[in-house]
């Protein structure tokens, strides 16, 4: 039933409360990346959702959009802007995610949304994540979030498929803030994203 019915109802509320009681930091943060980030404050990205389903995650943009001299993006730590290293620090670049979970698209807990490219390479085990709504924040984010393996993070997710209960997202929620608050768990800045998914060998 929690799963069902009342997750959504908290999904709701926290968000509404969260969007209320973030809104100066979003605000904030929203004017200086208008300056920063040339009129371009916000990151759009198209990501799989419950049962694969795709849509598009909002975070703040930490990242120009620089390119080489053929057009194509430069890595992302000759594109990491001073600001964008600020707002990661702190995860306020996941703000915007709130406005993800009323539409409906994510769940404030759930596995991460990861990238399109790496749909093919899921072996069942894996692809079970996908079996619920990804989550601003999950089980793997206050296991290690970026400093643990892809592996590791598979397993703990679908842990979070077979165990979800109001009480573990409420402790999620409490171990997020925590880590939050002691930028525990997040990488230097010359390697804030995680390396990619290759499949499994």
């Amino acid at each position: 039933m929690y799963a069902t019915f009342f997750k959504r109802i908290l999904d709701i509320i926290a968000a509404l409360v969260g969007l209320i009681l973030l809104s100066p930091i979003f605000l904030i943060t929203w004017v200086v990346l208008l300056f920063v980030n040339k009129g371009k404050p916000f990151f759009y990205q198209s990501r799989p959702g419950k049962d694969e389903v795709l849509f598009d995650v909002i975070k703040f943009k930490s990242m120009t959009d620089e390119t080489d001299k053929n057009g194509e993006l430069l890595d992302f730590d000759k594109r990491l802007t001073k600001t964008g290293i600020f707002i990661r620090k702190y995860s306020i670049d996941e703000i915007p995610q709130l406005i993800n979970v009323l539409k409906g698209d994510m769940s404030l807990v759930g596995p991460r949304p990861l990238l399109i490219q790496y749909l093919p390479l899921y072996n069942e085990f894996q692809r079970r994540r996908h079996s619920v709504k990804p989550g601003i924040t999950g089980w793997a984010q206050v296991k290690g979030r970026n400093a643990i393996s892809w592996d590791e993070k598979f397993t703990y997710d679908i842990w979070y498929v077979d165990n979800i209960s109001f009480l573990t997202d409420i402790r999620i929620i409490l171990m997020t803030i925590r880590k939050v608050l002691l930028k525990e768990d997040v990488n230097s800045a010359e390697n804030l994203n995680m390396p990619y998914f290759e499949g499994n060998s």
